[in-house]
């Protein structure tokens, strides 16, 4: 996902606020096609639903770190606000190995949802991102936060979506309960257009380590 655009496809609805954005794009370097998920990772493939599963919520703390065991990602994450033409800003087009938590919105383990971008593949390779498509439902997602407490988020399903049909108030939408969403460049790829749309990981709080 290369540079001069923004991380993220549609609108952001956070609350009254509405942030228009664009889809995540690649460097034009793809080495090969992502993983992607299966249709059993779905949204509405079955399963409960988060609201009546999640965590107590936590108080603000800004996110650090995240870690997914099940795809290898231990990355440190950077806070990412608006471009200069409105649109969210990408984490830094050489760093292969970091997030952008949307800073303006609510940070991970808070009531409400959470949004976290990256990179699938940089001018070097495969980026932090990578392998979303190779998540399942009911894999763990950590994120350490800056008052040292860590949420734990379970994943509920994983779905692709065109940047032509993106479902704004679905993906970016409040949630009642603790939420968190993962998204990076996804869908059918041309050398001359990048990536077609986003993958999206849905995941909702399970529990908490509190602040040493």
């Amino acid at each position: 996902m290369g540079a001069g655009r923004s991380p993220w496809s549609g609108a952001v609805l956070l609350g009254a606020a509405v942030v228009l954005g664009a889809w995540l794009v690649q460097d034009g370097s793809h080495g090969g096609q992502p993983p992607a998920p299966s249709p059993a990772e779905a949204l509405g493939a079955g399963g409960p639903q988060p609201a009546a599963l999640s965590g107590t919520p936590m108080s603000a703390s800004a996110p650090v770190r995240i870690n997914i065991p099940a795809i290898g990602v231990d990355a440190p994450v950077t806070g990412v606000g608006l471009d200069a033409a409105g649109h969210l800003a990408t984490p830094p087009d050489g760093e292969r190995n970091l997030a952008g938590w949307y800073r303006d919105g609510v940070t991970p383990g808070q009531r409400g949802t959470a949004l976290m971008a990256g990179h699938v593949d940089t001018a070097d390779g495969p980026a932090v991102f990578y392998g979303l498509g190779a998540l399942h439902r009911g894999d763990r997602i950590d994120v350490a936060r800056a008052d040292r407490s860590t949420a734990w988020f379970m994943v509920d399903a994983i779905e692709v979506y065109p940047r032509s049909a993106f479902p704004d108030r679905q993906v970016y939408g409040q949630s009642p309960d603790p939420q968190l969403r993962l998204i990076t460049c996804g869908g059918s790829y041309s050398k001359a257009t990048g990536y077609q749309g986003n993958v999206v990981v849905y995941a909702h709080l399970t529990g908490h380590r509190r602040a040493a």
